[in-house]
């Protein structure tokens, strides 16, 4: 049996599609599908489907952020496998299988899918999308290549339950996290290119700032806890020359040079934010509004 795990909040507008994805699958196995959301407008809408499909349960959650949810879901999941994305994400009708068939290695502890951005490439913030979610798919790609270690995609990705219990309620990234403690349990990562999810990404400086820091903060604040070598400004400039190459015209060109300029600006928040322990969760994990 596997488990999928929904996390949602203000996400009446996505989360039907987003459950519908996951209806249009052929899933190998027995499974269930749990939602979370804190919040009444995303409730009343999934428990539409849950009137009509008895493998929906949806659960209200305490609203204190996504790893609390997480944590509410490792705890009622029966899954084997557990299947996590988000509510305002929807994907491919092969993914769940494209997921779980590398499972068949028993070191394989994790299985991550691959991000699609659904913004146009015809602007600047739809092009920094493409661009970072491309060159992530081949960054995994190579890793897997060459047998190294490399994170799940917190949009879509699966693991083995038991793995991961609980996670502490002010991770700011609970894909990070949950990856350094698979690997730091002998397991395995994969990666399944075919396993797609379509995304909406930040069409604002102010939100690709916000979703920026918290996702590349967060792997300065499991670098604190783990005293381990994260992601970091040195490890993202060695891929600059791969970035160089991946614009077509010249107005691309342009951006990707702003994208540059704005990563280091990006980089120059975090090290201020670099003691995440005297921030409140809530003072990082804001919401991004030009996603939904």
């Amino acid at each position: 049996m596997i488990s999928i795990i929904i996390t949602a909040y203000k996400e009446d507008k996505t989360i039907g599609k987003a459950i519908e994805s996951i209806l249009e699958n052929k899933i190998p196995t027995n499974y269930e599908i749990l939602v979370l959301a804190p919040d009444k407008q995303t409730i009343e809408v999934a428990e539409k489907f849950s009137k009509k499909y008895k493998k929906i349960k949806v659960i209200k959650d305490g609203g204190e952020g996504k790893p609390s949810a997480l944590n509410l879901a490792f705890k009622i999941a029966k899954g084997e496998i557990l299947i996590l994305t988000d509510g305002d994400v929807y994907i491919s009708k092969d993914s769940l299988s494209k997921l779980l068939e590398p499972f068949k290695n028993k070191k394989i502890g994790a299985v991550s899918g691959r991000p699609i951005s659904l913004n146009s490439r015809k602007n600047k913030f739809g092009f920094w999308s493409h661009l970072l979610t491309d060159i992530a798919d081949k960054r995994r790609k190579k890793a897997k290549e060459l047998n190294r270690k490399f994170y799940c995609s917190g949009y879509l990705f699966a693991m083995k339950s038991r793995i991961v219990d609980k996670i502490p309620k002010e991770t700011l990234s609970d894909d990070g996290l949950i990856s350094f403690l698979i690997h730091s349990k002998g397991y395995d990562i994969d990666y399944s290119s075919e396993a797609k999810v379509y995304v909406k990404f930040p069409t604002n400086l102010k939100d690709w700032i916000n979703q920026k820091r918290r996702s590349a903060g967060g792997y300065n604040q499991i670098k604190q806890w783990t005293k381990k070598k994260m992601r970091s400004f040195s490890k993202e400039s060695s891929g600059i020359f791969q970035v160089l190459e991946y614009p077509k015209t010249l107005q691309e060109v342009f951006w990707t040079l702003e994208l540059i300029l704005f990563r280091l600006y990006l980089w120059m928040i975090i090290f201020k934010d670099i003691n995440l322990k005297k921030k409140d969760f809530k003072e990082i994990w804001v919401r991004i509004d030009s996603t939904k």
